[in-house]
């Protein structure tokens, strides 16, 4: 009647039951090597070697030791240590004074700090953007008599 139950305790799930909740935080610690590709549903923070392929639905977290080689998709990405390949960003790509970031980068929006090692090609995406047709002057061009 009064005996006690133990349980474990799980992490944070969404209604769906199968879905890390908004919030979660993967993690690859110091110290961790993979090679292959990389899902995640939540944000990721980096603070190891990943050489592959990186999808994130939120946002990639490379720390001032972690290191990626390979592609990364995700909606925003903060760059702190090393990264070497090509990047598709929908929102925001922030690479901080640590960094140190070669290759192809595609996102809407992008703030380099000073101090960071930043040798790329870039794209800047406007299919977020849509500007109305109406702010666009029409210049006409005038006859002059005289």
């Amino acid at each position: 009647m009064f005996g006690s139950k133990s349980t474990k305790e799980e992490p944070p799930r969404s209604a769906g039951g199968n879905v890390p909740a908004q919030g979660a935080l993967n993690s690859l610690v110091a110290g961790t090597v993979v090679e292959g590709s990389v899902q995640a549903e939540s944000d990721i923070r980096i603070d190891g070697f990943l050489k592959g392929t990186l999808v994130c639905k939120g946002r990639v977290i490379i720390g001032p030791k972690g290191s990626i080689e390979g592609e990364i998709k995700a909606a925003n990405a903060t760059i702190e240590g090393k990264f070497k390949g090509t990047l598709h960003i929908e929102d925001l790509l922030q690479v901080k004074e640590t960094a140190v970031v070669e290759g192809e980068i595609n996102t809407d929006k992008l703030a380099v700090s000073p101090g960071a090692k930043f040798n790329v090609t870039s794209k800047m995406s406007s299919s977020h953007r849509s500007v109305p047709a109406s702010s666009t002057p029409v210049i006409k061009p005038e006859t002059i008599k005289m």
